[in-house]
């Protein structure tokens, strides 16, 4: 009886600042269109048949070479590659591997950073001397030149192989914020009051003090997403990213560098996407933090 009392008056404390700021996030401008981009961006990555099918044949494999840098023309809006493949399939199905590395790799990082933030901020001292001396050190290793030197190393390069390289060196800065964040969390009325209370540890970290602190994190998961599709064009175009028959934005850029002045087009319309892509992901990460940063709130 007495533990079921704690949740309760645990559950009224916490409950109110929980719930105003989603409302609020989902009335504010800056929310939807950068919201709806992304859902049909996520779409296409799941479905890309019959979006690519809308115009040609749909299938980025199909190439005739007679028709090899080819400008727009009607059925084939964003023209011809190289091999004569359709630019607008490509860059339909290339939406499919750029948004994977993006989710793939801040999921994995922004788990790393969740299980290591709350050992830090929770743990012993010498937990969190541990945990804050590994993540200097991996702050210490440059982003990109670090995903290189591992890229490099292995030897198939694909979505999976390439979001794990990117998430070791990703969830470093997410794991200080999450260790922050629960310490702040952790003095709160509502978590004191279920400890004296009796609740067992685990159940106020996994009801209390998790959905209370992760907030800040998930913002800035939110923007890395972007980060993360952007060093990933930017890995493929150094040759180091994703190979071939892998379809991405970045292999598109890449391939487009020698035969821009000839054809503009192969540079322009994956570089389209891509930005559109990114700028999205920030304007709803810039969103969400507004709303769950009290100093920002109108």
């Amino acid at each position: 009886m007495s533990e079921s009392l704690a949740a309760v008056s645990a559950d009224s404390l916490a409950r109110g600042s929980t719930r105003a700021p989603w409302r609020r996030m989902i009335r504010r401008p800056g929310f939807l269109v950068p919201a709806i981009v992304l859902a049909l961006l996520v779409l296409i990555a799941i479905v890309p048949a019959p979006f690519a099918g809308l115009f040609g044949n749909g299938d980025p494999r199909v190439c005739d070479f007679g028709r090899s840098l080819a400008g727009p023309e009607a059925g084939h809006p964003f023209g011809f590659d190289m091999q004569g493949c359709d630019v607008y399939a490509n860059v339909i199905y290339g939406t499919q591997s750029s948004l994977a590395v993006g989710a793939l790799t801040t999921a994995l990082a922004l788990t790393i950073a969740l299980v290591l933030g709350t050992l830090a901020g929770l743990g012993r001292r010498w937990v969190d001397w541990a945990v804050s001396r590994l993540t200097d050190v991996f702050l210490g290793f440059p982003f990109l030149l670090g995903a290189i030197v591992m890229l490099t190393v292995i030897g198939e390069r694909n979505v999976l192989t390439v979001s794990l390289v990117l998430a070791v060196f990703g969830w470093p800065t997410m794991a200080r914020l999450m260790r922050g964040s629960v310490r702040g969390v952790a003095n709160q009325d509502y978590v004191l009051a279920a400890a004296t209370m009796g609740l067992p540890r685990r159940r106020i970290i996994l009801r209390y003090v998790l959905p209370n602190s992760i907030a800040p994190v998930l913002v800035v998961a939110t923007i890395a997403i972007g980060g993360v599709i952007v060093a990933e064009s930017s890995l493929t175009y150094l040759g180091v990213g994703l190979q071939p028959p892998a379809i991405s934005w970045g292999l598109q850029l890449a391939n487009a560098t020698t035969k821009f002045e000839l054809a503009p087009h192969l540079l322009v319309f994956p570089g389209l996407f891509l930005t559109a892509t990114v700028l999205s992901i920030v304007a709803l990460g810039d969103t969400l933090r507004a709303t769950l940063d009290p100093r920002r709130q109108q």
